[in-house]
Protein backbone atom coordinates (compact mmCIF):
# COMPACT_ATOMS: atom_id res chain seq x y z
CA UNK A 1 0.00 0.00 0.00
CA UNK A 2 1.15 3.53 -0.61
CA UNK A 3 2.34 5.61 2.28
CA UNK A 4 0.82 8.97 3.00
CA UNK A 5 0.39 11.33 5.91
CA UNK A 6 -1.99 10.76 8.81
CA UNK A 7 -3.62 14.05 9.72
CA UNK A 8 -5.20 14.65 13.12
CA UNK A 9 -6.79 17.51 15.00
CA UNK A 10 -6.51 17.08 18.78
CA UNK A 11 -9.08 19.25 20.55
CA UNK A 12 -8.52 19.81 24.30
CA UNK A 13 -11.46 21.52 26.00
CA UNK A 14 -13.53 21.48 29.19
CA UNK A 15 -16.82 22.98 28.15
CA UNK A 16 -19.51 23.74 25.65
CA UNK A 17 -18.93 25.87 22.60
CA UNK A 18 -21.01 29.04 22.68
CA UNK A 19 -19.95 31.07 19.65
CA UNK A 20 -19.83 30.59 15.88
CA UNK A 21 -20.44 27.52 13.74
CA UNK A 22 -21.56 24.15 15.02
CA UNK A 23 -18.36 22.26 15.93
CA UNK A 24 -19.98 18.89 15.11
CA UNK A 25 -20.60 20.08 11.55
CA UNK A 26 -17.01 21.39 11.31
CA UNK A 27 -15.70 18.00 12.48
CA UNK A 28 -17.73 16.26 9.76
CA UNK A 29 -16.18 18.60 7.20
CA UNK A 30 -12.72 17.70 8.53
CA UNK A 31 -13.46 14.01 8.09
CA UNK A 32 -14.50 14.60 4.49
CA UNK A 33 -11.08 16.17 3.93
CA UNK A 34 -9.22 13.19 5.41
CA UNK A 35 -8.53 14.76 8.82
CA UNK A 36 -9.40 12.86 12.01
CA UNK A 37 -10.79 14.95 14.88
CA UNK A 38 -10.05 13.66 18.40
CA UNK A 39 -11.44 15.31 21.53
CA UNK A 40 -10.25 15.25 25.14
CA UNK A 41 -12.60 16.73 27.72
CA UNK A 42 -10.71 17.92 30.81
CA UNK A 43 -12.39 17.91 34.23
CA UNK A 44 -11.30 19.15 37.62
CA UNK A 45 -14.39 18.10 39.56
CA UNK A 46 -16.66 15.07 39.69
CA UNK A 47 -19.34 16.64 37.54
CA UNK A 48 -19.57 17.48 33.86
CA UNK A 49 -22.22 19.35 31.98
CA UNK A 50 -24.33 16.80 30.09
CA UNK A 51 -24.57 18.98 27.00
CA UNK A 52 -20.79 19.41 27.09
CA UNK A 53 -20.33 15.65 27.21
CA UNK A 54 -22.69 15.17 24.26
CA UNK A 55 -20.78 17.78 22.29
CA UNK A 56 -17.40 16.13 23.01
CA UNK A 57 -18.72 12.76 21.85
CA UNK A 58 -20.51 14.30 18.85
CA UNK A 59 -17.42 16.12 17.59
CA UNK A 60 -15.28 12.98 17.77
CA UNK A 61 -17.95 10.81 16.16
CA UNK A 62 -18.48 13.24 13.28
CA UNK A 63 -14.72 13.65 12.91
CA UNK A 64 -14.10 9.89 12.76
CA UNK A 65 -11.92 10.13 15.85
CA UNK A 66 -11.66 9.20 19.50
CA UNK A 67 -13.10 11.01 22.53
CA UNK A 68 -12.09 10.72 26.16
CA UNK A 69 -13.13 12.59 29.30
CA UNK A 70 -10.48 12.76 32.04
CA UNK A 71 -9.42 14.60 35.17
CA UNK A 72 -6.65 17.12 34.61
CA UNK A 73 -4.06 15.03 36.45
CA UNK A 74 -4.60 12.14 33.98
CA UNK A 75 -4.21 14.32 30.91
CA UNK A 76 -0.65 13.43 29.89
CA UNK A 77 -1.31 9.72 29.57
CA UNK A 78 -4.65 10.33 27.84
CA UNK A 79 -3.23 12.65 25.15
CA UNK A 80 -0.80 9.93 24.09
CA UNK A 81 -3.44 7.19 24.20
CA UNK A 82 -5.99 9.11 22.15
CA UNK A 83 -3.42 10.10 19.50
CA UNK A 84 -2.15 6.53 19.15
CA UNK A 85 -5.62 4.96 19.17
CA UNK A 86 -6.84 7.33 16.45
CA UNK A 87 -3.74 6.56 14.38
CA UNK A 88 -4.42 2.80 14.58
CA UNK A 89 -8.13 3.29 13.84
CA UNK A 90 -7.37 5.33 10.72
CA UNK A 91 -4.78 2.83 9.48
CA UNK A 92 -7.21 -0.04 10.02
CA UNK A 93 -9.73 1.83 7.89
CA UNK A 94 -7.18 2.31 5.11
CA UNK A 95 -6.26 -1.39 5.17
CA UNK A 96 -9.94 -2.45 5.24
CA UNK A 97 -10.51 -0.47 2.05
CA UNK A 98 -7.52 -2.14 0.42
CA UNK A 99 -8.77 -5.58 1.51
CA UNK A 100 -12.15 -4.85 -0.08
CA UNK A 101 -10.43 -3.98 -3.35
CA UNK A 102 -8.49 -7.25 -3.25
CA UNK A 103 -11.01 -9.69 -1.75
CA UNK A 104 -14.39 -8.13 -2.46
CA UNK A 105 -16.68 -5.43 -1.14
CA UNK A 106 -18.06 -7.42 1.81
CA UNK A 107 -14.69 -8.33 3.38
CA UNK A 108 -13.24 -6.54 6.42
CA UNK A 109 -10.31 -7.33 8.67
CA UNK A 110 -12.66 -9.02 11.16
CA UNK A 111 -13.65 -11.54 8.48
CA UNK A 112 -10.11 -12.84 8.08
CA UNK A 113 -8.87 -16.01 9.83
CA UNK A 114 -7.12 -15.23 13.15
CA UNK A 115 -3.66 -15.92 11.72
CA UNK A 116 -4.18 -13.59 8.76
CA UNK A 117 -5.77 -10.96 10.99
CA UNK A 118 -2.65 -11.06 13.16
CA UNK A 119 -0.47 -10.48 10.11
CA UNK A 120 -2.59 -7.51 9.07
CA UNK A 121 -2.35 -6.00 12.57
CA UNK A 122 1.44 -6.32 12.35
CA UNK A 123 1.27 -4.19 9.21
CA UNK A 124 -0.94 -1.66 11.04
CA UNK A 125 1.53 -1.51 13.94
CA UNK A 126 4.47 -1.07 11.59
CA UNK A 127 2.73 1.70 9.69
CA UNK A 128 1.88 3.38 12.99
CA UNK A 129 5.60 3.62 13.70
CA UNK A 130 6.72 4.69 10.23
CA UNK A 131 3.98 6.79 8.62
CA UNK A 132 4.26 10.58 8.68
CA UNK A 133 1.98 12.18 11.27
CA UNK A 134 0.61 15.72 11.41
CA UNK A 135 -1.16 16.75 14.61
CA UNK A 136 -2.79 20.17 14.90
CA UNK A 137 -3.59 20.75 18.57
CA UNK A 138 -6.50 23.04 19.47
CA UNK A 139 -6.46 24.20 23.09
CA UNK A 140 -9.49 25.80 24.75
CA UNK A 141 -8.25 28.84 26.70
CA UNK A 142 -11.64 30.11 27.85
CA UNK A 143 -11.87 31.29 31.46
CA UNK A 144 -12.63 27.90 33.01
CA UNK A 145 -9.43 26.41 31.54
CA UNK A 146 -7.10 28.79 33.39
CA UNK A 147 -6.05 26.38 36.13
CA UNK A 148 -5.65 23.52 33.64
CA UNK A 149 -3.24 25.15 31.19
CA UNK A 150 -0.06 24.09 33.05
CA UNK A 151 -1.30 20.48 32.88
CA UNK A 152 -2.04 20.87 29.17
CA UNK A 153 1.52 22.12 28.60
CA UNK A 154 2.95 19.12 30.48
CA UNK A 155 0.75 16.72 28.51
CA UNK A 156 1.91 18.12 25.17
CA UNK A 157 5.55 17.75 26.17
CA UNK A 158 4.89 14.12 27.04
CA UNK A 159 3.12 13.64 23.70
CA UNK A 160 6.16 15.02 21.91
CA UNK A 161 8.50 12.62 23.71
CA UNK A 162 6.23 9.67 22.99
CA UNK A 163 5.75 10.37 19.29
CA UNK A 164 9.34 11.38 18.65
CA UNK A 165 10.31 7.83 19.63
CA UNK A 166 8.60 6.72 16.40
CA UNK A 167 10.56 6.13 13.19
CA UNK A 168 8.19 8.24 11.12
CA UNK A 169 8.26 12.03 10.94
CA UNK A 170 5.99 14.07 13.22
CA UNK A 171 4.84 17.64 12.74
CA UNK A 172 2.86 19.62 15.28
CA UNK A 173 1.05 22.95 15.23
CA UNK A 174 -0.83 24.55 18.12
CA UNK A 175 -3.81 26.92 18.02
CA UNK A 176 -5.69 28.36 20.99
CA UNK A 177 -9.25 29.64 21.19
CA UNK A 178 -10.35 32.29 21.82
CA UNK A 179 -7.38 34.30 20.54
CA UNK A 180 -6.31 37.74 21.65
CA UNK A 181 -7.72 39.41 18.55
CA UNK A 182 -10.20 36.88 17.23
CA UNK A 183 -11.86 33.51 17.63
CA UNK A 184 -8.60 31.57 17.25
CA UNK A 185 -4.87 32.27 17.38
CA UNK A 186 -1.89 30.28 16.09
CA UNK A 187 0.79 30.03 18.78
CA UNK A 188 3.06 27.40 17.19
CA UNK A 189 3.69 26.91 13.47
CA UNK A 190 4.31 23.44 12.03
CA UNK A 191 7.39 21.99 13.71
CA UNK A 192 8.77 18.54 14.60
CA UNK A 193 9.44 19.75 18.16
CA UNK A 194 6.68 20.49 20.64
CA UNK A 195 9.36 21.72 23.06
CA UNK A 196 8.99 25.09 21.35
CA UNK A 197 5.85 25.55 23.43
CA UNK A 198 7.96 26.44 26.47
CA UNK A 199 8.35 29.98 25.14
CA UNK A 200 4.66 30.39 24.33
CA UNK A 201 2.58 28.88 27.12
CA UNK A 202 3.59 31.37 29.85
CA UNK A 203 2.15 34.14 27.66
CA UNK A 204 -1.27 32.53 27.25
CA UNK A 205 -4.22 34.31 28.76
CA UNK A 206 -7.57 32.70 29.49
CA UNK A 207 -11.03 34.16 29.27
CA UNK A 208 -13.85 34.96 26.88
CA UNK A 209 -16.22 32.87 24.79
CA UNK A 210 -15.65 29.31 23.57
CA UNK A 211 -15.62 29.42 19.74
CA UNK A 212 -14.94 25.72 19.13
CA UNK A 213 -16.57 25.65 15.68
CA UNK A 214 -14.58 28.60 14.29
CA UNK A 215 -11.39 27.10 15.76
CA UNK A 216 -11.99 23.82 13.91
CA UNK A 217 -12.76 25.70 10.70
CA UNK A 218 -9.50 27.64 10.94
CA UNK A 219 -7.58 24.41 11.63
CA UNK A 220 -8.89 22.94 8.37
CA UNK A 221 -7.67 25.88 6.33
CA UNK A 222 -4.27 25.56 7.98
CA UNK A 223 -3.92 21.95 6.83
CA UNK A 224 -4.86 23.07 3.33
CA UNK A 225 -2.17 25.75 3.34
CA UNK A 226 0.47 23.28 4.40
CA UNK A 227 -0.61 20.67 1.88
CA UNK A 228 -0.80 23.08 -1.05
CA UNK A 229 2.65 24.48 -0.25
CA UNK A 230 4.17 21.02 -0.10
CA UNK A 231 2.47 19.91 -3.32
CA UNK A 232 3.83 22.96 -5.12
CA UNK A 233 7.35 22.04 -4.04
CA UNK A 234 7.28 18.27 -4.47
CA UNK A 235 4.21 17.53 -6.56
CA UNK A 236 3.24 14.95 -3.94
CA UNK A 237 -0.49 14.71 -3.24
CA UNK A 238 -0.50 11.30 -1.56
CA UNK A 239 -2.37 11.68 1.69
CA UNK A 240 -4.39 9.15 3.60
CA UNK A 241 -8.12 9.57 3.41
CA UNK A 242 -10.15 9.32 6.58
CA UNK A 243 -11.18 5.93 7.87
CA UNK A 244 -14.78 4.98 7.18
CA UNK A 245 -14.96 3.08 10.47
Amino acid sequence: MRKGTLKQILLITDGCSNHGEDPVAMAALAREQGITVNVIGVLDKDTIDESGLREIEGIAMSGGGVSQVVYAKQLSQTVQMVTRKAMTQTLQGVINRELKQILGSDVTMEDLPPEKRGEVMEVVDELGETVELEVLILVDTSGSMKTKLPTVKEALFDLSLSLNARIGDNHFAVFVFPGKRGDVEKILDWTPKLEALSTVFPKLTSGGLTPTGPALREALTYFKKKRSLRSLISGDEQYFEESSM
